[in-house]
């Protein structure tokens, strides 16, 4: 009865000392948990109004004007659903929907993520028709935004440091891709369709390339370092959002009699 005692005994106290083992380890892997968050102030709230204030009558002149249009109607459907998507989002976060808290106890809007999930490609999809490129080099660069997106959310709420920039160096990579097609391969798709597409086309893709490279740029100093104010990083990502979105669209439907033509009589010349 004795040697039972013991062994139970010893058993008892094996099974606690793995329980604090465990314990521990959850409490070292796991964040700890906020008394407060940083949160978005009065001037983020602001710049999320007045974006998707914007980006409400944007989609409306847009669906109007893709409703009494002809041959440009693709382009038009394709800014009206840019714009949509990036209202509901707006619309998500200006309600306290749509965000999260992350480590350093720092509010978290996902649904920019969400947003540029499916806004990006819809803007790929645009140039690369605007361009006229085949239809598995939009694929493929819409394959390469996707990725980039999808590192740099999984970079924004990962607690282990080295991870975080594991996954902004994986985002970069991916964005660098979409540049070279944007600034390459999509640039000869255009300039074989006439010099007025090919003008149109590399005054909507230099704009895009110079707004995407200052999203990372406002990511290392938000959701990287942590050195913007979240009201701050609110601002900048409006700013981008509605260049990178509502003046670009804009862009496409100021050259609307350039799409209606196609391609330049010189170009089919050759073809």
């Amino acid at each position: 009865k004795k040697w039972r005692l013991v062994c139970y005994a010893k058993r008892q106290l094996g099974s606690r000392r793995a329980a604090m083992v465990f314990q521990q380890l959850d409490e070292d892997d796991l964040p700890t948990s906020c008394t407060t968050i940083e949160e978005v102030g009065s001037t983020g709230v602001g710049a999320l109004t007045v974006a998707f204030l914007i980006l409400v009558v944007s989609t409306i002149v847009f669906l109007m004007k893709a409703n009494s249009s002809g041959e440009q109607r693709k382009y038009y459907y394709l800014s009206t659903y840019i714009c949509g998507f990036a209202a509901l989002a707006y619309f998500a976060m200006l309600s306290g929907q749509g965000w999260t808290a992350i480590a350093g106890c720092r509010q978290f809007f996902y649904a920019r993520y969400v947003d540029m999930a499916i806004t990006e490609p819809l803007i790929i999809l645009n140039l690369g028709l605007i361009a006229g490129a085949e239809g598995s080099l939009i694929a493929a660069i819409i394959g390469a935004d996707v990725i980039m997106v999808v590192s740099a959310y999984l970079g924004a709420v990962s607690v282990v440091t080295t991870v975080k920039w594991f996954w902004f160096l994986i985002a970069l990579a991916a964005l660098f891709g979409v540049i070279v097609h944007f600034a390459q391969v999509f640039k000869t798709a255009a300039d074989s369709k006439g010099p007025e597409i090919a003008a149109l086309y590399g005054k909507a893709a230099w704009l895009s390339i110079l707004v995407w490279i200052c999203y990372p740029v406002v990511w290392l100093f938000s959701e990287g370092f942590a050195s913007f104010s979240v009201s701050f990083e609110v601002c900048a990502y409006a700013i981008l959002d509605i260049i990178s979105k509502v003046v670009l669209c804009f862009m496409v439907m100021s050259g609307d009699a350039v799409l209606a033509n196609g391609p330049s009589s010189q170009s089919r010349e050759y073809v």
